[in-house]
């Protein structure tokens, strides 16, 4: 029984390292930010307050989740699921909020287009919470549900990367290109994992890499389209 117990222990403490490094990674993004002094948190909107903590909760959920499996306690994992979807499902509508605001007042990105970065945080937003309600949807297959949140989190590396990367050197489209590259490296973890345990890449990390490449490429395309080109300029004016 230690014996095939042994291989589901090293399996629970990887998406745990995982879980973590991901989310210390996207918390140093923003707080290095903050302490540059390019923001004054003290006078921004207080959408970006209420967006700020849910994401906090959420990152912090997702460690304790992935920890609460490596320690084999499932029924509070699974009490605090419903939980973290709930956290998961209001990151979109609050990213977008603080996106439209941020158009509004002039406070986008001046390296991004106003159409690109409004296509960018609806897009990846939805995305990312669409991702994360299909791993809930896995839930009883372990191995697809892991690896879709792993997938999930990924994706809110983007706006990290976007406050780390010298953005306005490499210029913003050309930069978020540089972030996917980042987040193919991140998601080469997986796929050496399941290589070394499963010796194939599972269908649900190929699902995982393919969505965070179409996140990029749905945005790039986007972009250029009349509802956001159009929608960015009244929302601007």
């Amino acid at each position: 029984m230690a014996t095939l117990a042994q291989p589901a222990t090293r399996e629970a403490d990887f998406y745990r390292n995982m879980a973590i490094g991901l989310s210390a990674f996207i918390l140093f993004g923003f707080a290095q930010f903050a302490a540059r002094g390019f923001v004054d948190y003290r006078n921004v909107p207080l959408i970006v307050h209420v967006h700020g903590m849910v994401m906090v909760g959420w990152l912090g959920l997702f460690v304790t989740q992935a920890s609460l499996v490596a320690r084999d306690n499932m029924a509070l994992h699974r009490k605090l699921g419903w939980f973290a979807a709930l956290l998961a499902t209001l990151i979109a509508p609050l990213a977008i909020g603080v996106c439209v605001t941020a158009i509004r007042v002039g406070m986008a990105p001046p390296f991004f287009t106003s159409p690109y970065f409004l296509a960018l945080v609806s897009i990846e937003g939805l995305l990312f919470s669409a991702t994360v309600w299909w791993a809930i949807a896995r839930r009883k297959q372990t191995d697809w549900h892991r690896r879709l949140m792993i997938g999930a989190n990924v994706m809110l590396m983007e706006p990290a990367l976007g406050r780390i990367l010298p953005m306005p050197l490499i210029g913003g489209e050309a930069g978020e290109f540089v972030a996917l590259g980042v987040q193919l490296v991140v998601i080469g973890l997986l796929l050496r994992h399941d290589r070394a345990t499963l010796g194939r890449v599972h269908p649900a990390t190929v699902a995982a890499t393919l969505l965070v490449i179409a996140g990029h490429a749905a945005v790039t395309i986007g972009a250029r389209t009349p509802f956001y080109v159009d929608l960015a300029a009244r929302l601007a004016a």
